[in-house]
């Protein structure tokens, strides 16, 4: 099954504790589509400008992902500039420079709107809508967003709830759209808007899943070493969705499956800067990791 995916593909600089580099490849497309590639064929819908270096569109079609949608504006690619300190669940935006990504609009080309899995990747729910115009019968929509646009175009972003199928926000956005601070509540509250079910992403401490029967808690794999957590939450949705894609049936135990892929992929992504480390893995890798994953969480 084919996975299409809107977002950016950007040049980042980021900085650790633990290291510093600069124009970097990243973007949410980025990091979600590498992630996805491991299980399904994943279609990018995204601009870039003339400078984006050539090796990124080689290592895209050198992992089955298509860029038939990926357009080269002219002028610059988008820049995002951060720094994390020893608490990486926050990153500290030192500068964004939307450049040609200012202007995108997304464009999904035809052989594309047939696209049984969607993944619309954080960006103004107004360009979100636009997609899911253009698109058929997906079976399934997924949708992730921030807190500029929470405070921003909430009306917006209310008016998309009712046409996707899960939300993924991290717990302070939960938090921000519903009023509530307790999760439970702030989940019910935001499946009222319309969506089947929302993920609420809380970095080293997990995931929490709650649909309108039923709920589901994931804890984050374990690692000894994090170099550079960008990326993660979309690699997450990749890897998430990708598993998806590849099962039988879109039932609660396929989606809570899907959620320990999600969070395995996303383990990789934080163990270097960049996709480095998920160009390394392979599907054994993934394989063994999630063995471990239930091994660790086994109890009874």
């Amino acid at each position: 099954m084919s996975i299409l995916v809107i977002g950016s593909v950007a040049l980042d600089s980021v900085e650790t504790p633990f290291g510093k580099r600069e124009e970097i490849l990243g973007g949410s497309a980025t990091y979600f589509s590498i992630a996805a590639s491991f299980f399904s064929k994943v279609n990018i819908v995204a601009t870039v400008g003339e400078d984006f270096p050539k090796r990124y569109i080689t290592l895209f079609r050198n992992r089955n992902i298509g860029i038939e949608g990926l357009s080269v504006s002219p002028g610059k690619t988008f820049r995002w500039k951060g720094r994390y300190d020893y608490d990486l669940n926050t990153a500290n935006t030192i500068s964004t420079h939307l450049n040609v990504f200012k202007d995108f609009k997304p464009h999904v080309p035809r052989p594309l709107r047939d696209s049984e899995f969607v993944f619309l990747a954080n960006i103004d729910p107004v360009l979100q809508y636009s997609v899911l115009e253009q698109v058929k019968r997906p079976k399934l929509v997924a949708c992730d967003s921030m807190n500029f646009w929470i405070q921003n175009k909430r009306k917006d972003l209310e008016r998309l709830l009712d046409k996707i199928d899960i939300l993924l926000l991290n717990d302070a956005e939960a938090r921000q759209f519903s009023g509530e601070s307790n999760l439970i509540k702030a989940a019910q509250f935001i499946i009222s808007f319309g969506p089947k079910a929302v993920i609420i992403k809380r970095g080293e401490h997990g995931v929490l899943y709650f649909s309108k029967g039923s709920h589901f808690v994931a804890p984050a794999y374990l690692l000894e070493s994090i170099y550079d957590p960008t990326g993660a939450g979309d690699t997450f949705a990749g890897g998430m969705m990708g598993f998806l894609s590849k099962s039988k049936k879109l039932n609660e135990s396929a989606i809570r499956k899907a959620i320990i892929y999600g969070s395995i992929m996303a383990s990789f992504t934080v163990e270097d800067f960049s996709v480095n480390r998920l160009l390394e893995i392979s599907a054994k890798d993934i394989s063994n990791r999630y063995s471990h994953f239930r091994k660790i969480t086994k109890f009874g």
